[in-house]
């Protein structure tokens, strides 16, 4: 079942729930990496450093969508993410802020067997069990979370390609109407009338990670993979796969394992880039124009030139 993350009112608050009312931050390091919310390693005076996210306090659910998320992966025991420590808001200076607080991952050297460790365990995350995150249907998750800055609908279906259409390629689409012309709304409406001819319905749900790019794993210090920042629902699995190769792939020996212990269907590869047209949607929405072409370029790969 979902694991509800503690709230607090302040960071104060939640240090002295947390460790002890006498325990203080004695120093803060701001770390770099995230380019959505602020980055810190505390140290405690009690000699323990935490994590912490901190962004504005409207921007709360961020945080306690990212919670969700991590609870729900480390629940399947499947594979490592740090470990959720709380939530909350703190008035301090001005507007406040909002945070979450996390297990502190010093990044280290990875193990000798590091990719295929990390290819065997996302497959078992991805055998794993995850009705519970889905409100009693087979797509979707208990709450709408975030892929990056943007909202993410979750909204349960019992369709994988009804999901992939209405929550998760037309928000996108409408998001980023601006930059279609007529002749390219037609194709999009072509696309998404026949999505059923490019996608497939899995063989079972999957929970997945939702945003796996090389900036989202980490080495912790067993040497093995981490997963931070996810953005979960019970999907195909295949979107995970695709992620990780969308922005440069991950070596052979991490798809290699994955492979053995839980084998793509056949014809993953004319799914992959529909797959990854919800990313580079989302990228065009944040970042701007970069991404317009690689977006056209999708587009005509599945239904050529004709409107």
């Amino acid at each position: 079942m979902a694991q509800t993350v503690p709230q607090f009112t302040s960071l104060a608050h939640a240090l002295a729930s947390l460790f002890g009312n006498a325990v203080s931050v004695v120093h803060a390091e701001k770390l770099s990496g995230g380019d959505i919310n602020k980055a810190y390693g505390l140290t405690l005076s009690n000699g323990t450093c935490i994590f912490m996210k901190a962004n504005a306090k409207e921007n709360a659910a961020f945080f306690t969508a990212e919670a969700a998320g991590l609870f729900a992966i480390a629940s399947t025991r499947t594979i490592n993410v740090p470990r959720v420590l709380c939530c909350g808001t703190d008035p301090g200076e001005q507007a406040g802020y909002s945070f979450l607080l996390l297990e502190y991952i010093a990044p280290r050297k990875k193990n000798a067997s590091y990719w295929e460790t990390f290819g065997h365990e996302l497959a078992l995350l991805h055998k794993a069990e995850c009705a519970s995150f889905s409100c009693g249907k087979l797509f979707g998750f208990t709450e709408n979370n975030f892929i990056g800055a943007t909202a993410q609908i979750n909204n349960p279906h019992n369709s994988w390609i009804d999901f992939f259409r209405e929550c998760r390629l037309v928000p996108q689409f409408q998001k980023a109407s601006q930059y279609f012309d007529n002749a390219l709304q037609r194709k999009i409406t072509k696309l998404l009338d026949k999505l059923d001819e490019f996608i497939v319905e899995p063989a079972s749900p999957s929970l997945v990670h939702g945003d796996l790019w090389s900036g989202n794993v980490m080495c912790g210090g067993d040497g093995k993979a981490h997963l931070i920042d996810p953005a979960c629902y019970c999907g195909n699995r295949e979107i995970d796969i695709a992620m990780t190769e969308l922005f440069g792939s991950f070596p052979s020996a991490f798809y290699d394992a994955y492979n053995e212990s839980y084998k793509l269907e056949s014809g993953y590869e004319m799914r992959r880039d529909m797959y990854n047209l919800y990313q580079l949607l989302n990228h065009l929405n944040l970042f701007g124009r970069t991404y317009f072409c690689p977006v056209c370029d999708i587009i005509n790969e599945y239904v050529g030139g004709a409107t």
